[in-house]
């Protein structure tokens, strides 16, 4: 939630403490095996796989069955795992459709372990495994925008009532302090910085509406083409979300921008918008605030896409590869969409008002 964030708040993502700057020792692939056989006795052979804040790895048991070992940061908060594990556990029995990775209990019948190591204690969590092709990966349609859509309002209604909270502290990619990216916003390259200003002052201005809003839950809050898996033989069928490092608590429609602002850089982002939003409204509805404050907050999604990638590529060039990852699009998103009104929206689903 908003906490009073001014145009001058330094940002509290700078400490280098944090679990999106610490470094760690890498685990040799022997010992993640080993950690596996005496944790979970499962033997089975690990492969490391990209991923910026923890340690992942794609283990294969011996009888073939995949899953993903993730062996978290030391400095990660074990709070914060915990409430990732509350809400897996939750939609598992709360809405046991929504296709989500499932925790593997260890022998002990714990969601997790803390592992003993010369960093410190590293939390270790085994997870079923999704069979699917990532979405970024997939050709993009209407039909896909659609079902990613109704797949995000599902996934909301499942988090609905998860009584989790977040620990204390701010997530850098919540919406609702985007201002604190004033802080380190004149690393965005002069030709881009006076437009994510612009969105920064227009959020400020809207801060009493945005304050004002009152459908609150615990959101996905990273619902993007990383993180959602097709069925390759139908690449407009949703089968798994992964991913429940950036949750929080927040406005319901933070959720939807966050979605929204990975559908805006191709040609026809008119016409994907209109089919993923047409989807969430198939299985949700919006309230009147929430709508006229959507363009806003996905442009605001765009603009911190560009100065997280910006900063922290200059922070981390060793990973600047990942980690720009998205930047190319988010900016695209922007220069689409910034000015895009209430209006222009309402325009793109005739129905978004009555539904």
């Amino acid at each position: 939630m908003l906490q009073g964030a001014s145009m001058t708040q330094p940002a509290p993502a700078t400490k280098k403490t944090d679990s999106m700057s610490a470094t760690w020792s890498a685990t040799a692939l022997p010992d993640a095996e080993a950690a596996v056989a005496a944790v979970y006795g499962l033997s089975g052979a690990v492969k490391r796989l990209s991923s910026e804040r923890d340690e992942t790895f794609l283990f294969t048991r011996s009888d073939g069955t995949d899953f993903v070992l993730k062996i978290a940061n030391p400095a990660e908060d074990p709070a914060a795992l915990e409430f990732q594990d509350g809400a897996l556990l939750h939609l598992a029995a709360a809405a046991p459709a929504v296709p989500v990775p499932r925790l593997v209990p260890t022998k002990a019948g714990e969601p997790s372990h803390a592992l003993a190591t010369a960093d410190g204690p590293r939390i270790m969590r085994l997870l079923t495994f999704l069979d699917g092709e990532l979405q970024y990966r997939t050709p993009v349609s209407e039909a896909q925008s659609r079902n990613v859509g109704r797949a995000l309002a599902e996934l909301g209604l499942g988090l609905a009532n998860y009584d989790g909270r977040p620990p204390a502290g701010k997530l850098m990619w919540d919406i609702s302090h985007t201002l604190d990216l004033c802080a380190v916003v004149d690393h965005v390259a002069p030709e881009r910085r006076a437009q994510v200003e612009t969105v920064l002052a227009e959020f400020e201005r809207a801060l009493p509406a945005i304050t004002g809003l009152t459908r609150r839950q615990i959101i996905h809050n990273d619902f993007n083409p990383h993180n959602i898996l097709l069925d390759p033989a139908e690449p407009t069928r949703v089968v798994g979300i992964i991913d429940f490092g950036d949750m929080v608590h927040a406005p319901l429609v933070n959720d939807l921008a966050v979605a929204l602002s990975y559908h805006l850089a191709t040609d026809n982002w008119a016409a994907r918008t209109g089919a993923f939003l047409a989807g969430f409204l198939s299985a949700r509805a919006l309230e009147p605030g929430e709508i006229e404050l959507l363009p806003l907050l996905t442009r605001c999604r765009l603009a911190m896409s560009v100065i997280i990638a910006e900063w922290r590529s200059a922070r981390f060039p060793e990973n600047r590869d990942y980690i720009m990852r998205n930047h190319a699009t988010a900016w695209r998103g922007l220069q689409n969409i910034g000015d895009l009104t209430p209006a222009g929206l309402k325009r793109l689903v005739p129905n978004l008002s009555e539904a």
